[in-house]
């Protein structure tokens, strides 16, 4: 359990990396917007102003998530991090309209003042700079299995994509095609649309105790393997926050014993430790039918 909670204070270092950034890209991108007279490049900062709101929804999410069991919560705090999930695809949707809406009325709107091709650097660097950010938080959330700063880390991946198409906009405006900006950023908005609904798809999935029916599957096989497992009445699992909860109904020849049937409860915990890195399994042991009681 020790290794969760640490799990979970690197997945806090990945959202406060992702908040960093955000501050410092923010405001090189809204001087810079200013100085070269770049609105896409504005925008652009305003957009990783809102991102810091679902970094921070994320940071949150994790920091509950660590809190110990309670009364009211025995199974601990963990599913924060998934709460914290949807809440970073419901501001990423936000975003991702507001993108598209700005790029359909910037299209009827017409050609404006073209900015300075120096605010174009400044985008592609900052793009380096988040793709950089996303893949870090990306390889750490894999790591530690995280779904909270998996999402913040897709978030970090469409602030790349937008400042890549603000960019595009940029340079087309340069040889008076001002519709390359607004379809660049009509197709950065659908991406982030989809970023977001895939968020939002997993963290629903989550939170109404979805599960994969292949991995369940591959659960029970593991279990019925187990030497005095003669059958399996019943198996459940769930995702809470990182990590798998399982409960099943085992079935054991009738004569043993109190202590043997605990011993093959025990030989169940361990497997789905050691080889799917489960750590609570609630298990029920049942005398199997047609066996002999003992006397």
């Amino acid at each position: 359990m020790a290794d969760i909670y640490e799990d979970i204070r690197k997945g806090e270092r990945g959202a406060m990396v992702s908040i960093a950034a955000y501050l410092v890209l923010s405001a090189f991108k809204l001087v810079s917007g200013y100085l070269f007279g770049s609105s896409a490049l504005l925008a652009d900062g305003v957009n990783n102003l809102t991102d810091i709101v679902a970094s921070a929804a994320v940071l949150i999410g994790l920091r509950i998530s660590r809190k110990p069991p309670d009364s009211d919560h025995p199974y601990g705090h963990f599913r924060a991090e998934t709460v914290a999930a949807l809440l970073a695809s419901f501001i990423m949707a936000m975003v991702g309209i507001q993108v598209i809406v700005e790029a359909v009325r910037s299209l009827f709107k017409g050609a404006g003042e073209v900015p300075d091709l120096w605010s174009a650097g400044v985008a592609v660097v900052c793009s380096a700079a988040m793709m950089g950010v996303y893949i870090y938080n990306k390889r750490l959330a894999k790591r530690i299995n995280n779904s909270a700063l998996m999402a913040a880390a897709k978030d970090n991946f469409s602030d790349a994509m937008v400042s890549i198409g603000a960019a595009a906009g940029i340079v087309g405006a340069q040889f008076g095609l001002p519709w390359v900006d607004s379809a660049a950023a009509a197709l950065v908005g659908l991406l982030i649309s989809k970023t977001a609904w895939d968020i939002f798809r997993d963290a629903t999935y989550r939170l109404t105790d979805g599960f994969e029916e292949a991995r369940l599957l591959d659960l029970r096989s593991t279990i019925a393997r187990t030497p005095g497992v003669e059958g399996i009445k019943d198996i459940k699992a769930r995702v809470h926050g990182n990590h798998v909860l399982v409960d099943v109904v085992v079935e054991v020849d009738a004569a043993i014993s109190v202590t043997e049937g605990h011993l093959i409860s025990d030989s169940i915990e361990e497997r789905m430790s050691s080889r799917h890195n489960i750590m609570n399994v609630q298990v029920h042991v049942e005398p199997k039918k047609g066996t002999r009681t003992p006397n």
